[in-house]
C-alpha cells in the first residue's frame, strides 16, 4: 500500500498480484452537447445517468477540490498567502470550475473549534471566526459567482483518514449526526447541493480476516453501502433536496489479497481507495428519497501509485475498460450519474499526461458528459500538486490547459471582476442612468496591503462627508497603463481602460452621511495609488 502524504486528500493504493480480468469495450463517451454555462436552478436531482435542475435541464458539475478544514488547521488552506480567499474563488470560476468540493473533518465542527493559518493582513474579515463561520462565508461568495458547493465529509478526526465510516473515538452517530446538523444550517441554500457521505472507505486487514470496509457483504459494521444507506436516509429526513454522493471501496470484500496463500478465494481485484464500485450495480444504495443518489468514484495517476494496469504493453488503450469495470457501466447503463470526485497528477511521468487526457475524454464532452471535482486547487497536496501553484495565485498551465476543453463554468450571482486568461482587463460598458450626485463632498484614504512580484492588494476606504444618503454609491478611481484588475470585494469592481469603477451591492447600495465603505482589491502590474477618486462623480 502507499499513502498520499499531502495534507488532506491522503489516499492509499492496493497493487495486487494481477489487473485481474477486464471487461472488453470499446472507447465510449457521452454524447456531445454544446456547452452552456452555469449550474442550473434551484436544487438538483438525477434522472438515469444524469443531474437535472429543477426545470429538467442538464447541468455538468465540473469543479475542484480545496482542502484544509479537514486537516489541523481546520480551515481551508492557502488562507496564509498573499492571495485573498475571495480572490482564489475568483479565479476558480474565471477558470470554469462550477463547483467546490468542500473535504471537512468532524474535528472542524466542534463547538469552540479554532482556525488557524489565516493570514489576518490578507483575510481580516475572517479574524475570530470558527471554521463553520469561515465556511459560511465561502459558500455565500461561492453562491454569489454562481457557483455550486458538496460538503465531503474527508476524515473523522484531523489526524488522518479512516477504512470505515466510524472510529472507537467517533462513532456512526457522531457522524450522523453532524451530517444532519449541516443539512439543517444549510437548508433553503441551493448553493450547497449535496453530502459526500464519507471519503475513501477502503480495505484493511488481510483475508479472509477482513475488517475494512466491504460492499455487499451483508456486515452492518463493515458494509459500506449499508452505511451510505443509513447515512443517506437520515440526511435526506432532514434536507430532502440535496443529493447524496457516494464513493465506492478499494476491495469489495474489506480484506486485502493474500496471494500467498494459494487460496485464490482470498484474491480479487482491487482498485482506489473510494474507487471500485464495481459491486453497486448487483447491491445499489437504496435510498428513500427517489433520484437523489450520484456514485462518486476517485481516480488516480502514476504519481499516487503505479497500479499495474499503468505498465500494461497496450496502455492507454486497457484503460477504458478498466473505468468501465470500476464504476463507469453505472453511467454508460443509464443506472446513476457519476461524478468523479477526486482525480490528480504532478504530470511528472509521461504516462500521466496521456492518462489524464484519455480520462477526460472518457467522461464525454459537453453538458452531457459525467461531473467532476478536480483533486486540487491546493498546490500543497504532496502527490498530486494542485491547479494553482505554490503562490496560491498564478495557475499551472498544462494542467489547466487539459481540462479547459471539459470545464462549464458558472454563469449568474454578482461579486467580483477577474482578469481574462490572456491577462486583458474586463470592461463593463457605463450604467445608462448616471447614479446622483453627492451633496457636499467625499473624503479617500487608501492603504497597501501586501505587495508581490507582478501584482499588489490595497484598500481603499471612501467616506460620504455631504449631508444626504448617496444611493446608489459608486466610487471611480483610475490606474496608470499597464495596472489591471485582479480581483475586488465589498463592492462590484470592474474596470475599462484605466477607469476603476467599484459599485455598492444590491445589498448596501446607499452610503448615509459620515459613512464609509472600504473597497478591497488585487491588482496585477506595479503597485500603484489609485488616483482622481470621485464618489458618484463628485471628486474626493
Amino acid at each position: 500500500m502507499h499513502r498520499r502524504t499531502a495534507l488532506g486528500g491522503a489516499l492509499t493504493a492496493l497493487a495486487t498480484a494481477a489487473a485481474g480480468v477486464l471487461v472488453a469495450a470499446a472507447v465510449s463517451t457521452a454524447p456531445a452537447a454544446a456547452a452552456a454555462g452555469g449550474t442550473g436552478t434551484g436544487y438538483l436531482h438525477t434522472s438515469g445517468n444524469k443531474i437535472v435542475d429543477s426545470t429538467g435541464a442538464t447541468v455538468r458539475l465540473t469543479g475542484i477540490n480545496w482542502f484544509g478544514m479537514e486537516t489541523d488547521n481546520k480551515t481551508f488552506h492557502g488562507l496564509w498567502s498573499s492571495n485573498p480567499w475571495r480572490s482564489q474563488l475568483d479565479t476558480m470560476a474565471r477558470l470554469g470550475y462550477n463547483t467546490l468540493r468542500i473535504p471537512y473533518s468532524n474535528d472542524a465542527l466542534k463547538a469552540g473549534a479554532t482556525a488557524t493559518g489565516i493570514n489576518d493582513f490578507v483575510n481580516p474579515d475572517l479574524i475570530g471566526l470558527s471554521p463553520l463561520q469561515i465556511l459560511d462565508k465561502v459558500i455565500d461568495y461561492a453562491g454569489s459567482k454562481g457557483m455550486r458547493v458538496i460538503l465531503d465529509r474527508h476524515r473523522p478526526t484531523s489526524a488522518g483518514q479512516s477504512p470505515l465510516w466510524y472510529t472507537s473515538t467517533v462513532s456512526e452517530a457522531t457522524w450522523i449526526n453532524d451530517w444532519k446538523m449541516l443539512a439543517q444550517r444549510y437548508a433553503g441554500n441551493t448553493t450547497v447541493i449535496g453530502a459526500d457521505l464519507h471519503n475513501e472507505p477502503h480495505a484493511e486487514g488481510t483475508n479472509p480476516a477482513a475488517t475494512g470496509a466491504c460492499w455487499g457483504c451483508g456486515d452492518t459494521a463493515r458494509d459500506w453501502r449499508l452505511a451510505a444507506e443509513r447515512a443517506g436516509n437520515a440526511i435526506l429526513g432532514v434536507q430532502p433536496n440535496w443529493l447524496i454522493f457516494v464513493e465506492g471501496v478499494s476491495c469489495p470484500s474489506g480484506g486485502l489479497s493474500n496471494v500467498w496463500d494459494n487460496d485464490p478465494s482470498n484474491d480479487e481485484d482491487c482498485g482506489w481507495w473510494g474507487g471500485n464500485l464495481s459491486k453497486a450495480g448487483q447491491f445499489p444504495v437504496r435510498l428513500n428519497v427517489a433520484n437523489r443518489l450520484v456514485y462518486s468514484p476517485h481516480e488516480y495517476a502514476t504519481s499516487v501509485y503505479r497500479q499495474a494496469w499503468f505498465d500494461d504493453p497496450s496502455y492507454p488503450a486497457n484503460m477504458p475498460a478498466i473505468w468501465d469495470k470500476y464504476w463507469g457501466y453505472l453511467y454508460k447503463q443509464n443506472i446513476a450519474p457519476i461524478m468523479m470526485g477526486e482525480f490528480g497528477t504532478t504530470l511528472q511521468d509521461s504516462k500521466d499526461k496521456i492518462w489524464l487526457q484519455n480520462l477526460m475524454a472518457y467522461t464525454g464532452t459537453g453538458v452531457n458528459g459525467m461531473s467532476f471535482t478536480y483533486w486540487s486547487w491546493n498546490p500543497n497536496s504532496g502527490d498530486t500538486g494542485g491547479i494553482a501553484n505554490d503562490d496560491w495565485t498564478t495557475i499551472n498551465q498544462p494542467k489547466q490547459d487539459i481540462l479547459t476543453p471539459y470545464l462549464i463554468p458558472p454563469t449568474g450571482g454578482g461579486g467580483t471582476t477577474s482578469p481574462s486568461p490572456t491577462g486583458t482587463p474586463n470592461t463593463s460598458p457605463a450604467p445608462t442612468t448616471p447614479p446622483p450626485p453627492v451633496t457636499g463632498g467625499c473624503t479617500a484614504t487608501y492603504k497597501q496591503i501586501n505587495s508581490w512580484a507582478g501584482g499588489f492588494q490595497g484598500e481603499l476606504t471612501v467616506k460620504n462627508t455631504g449631508t444626504a444618503a448617496v444611493n446608489p454609491w459608486s466610487a471611480t478611481w483610475t490606474w496608470p497603463s499597464g495596472v489591471t484588475l485582479a480581483s475586488g470585494w465589498n463592492a462590484t469592481v470592474t474596470q475599462s481602460g484605466t477607469t476603476v469603477t467599484a459599485a455598492g451591492p444590491a445589498w448596501a447600495s446607499s452610503l448615509a452621511p459620515g459613512a464609509s465603505v472600504t473597497v478591497g482589491f488585487t491588482a496585477n502590474g506595479t503597485a500603484a495609488t489609485p488616483a482622481t477618486v470621485k464618489l458618484n462623480g463628485t471628486a474626493c
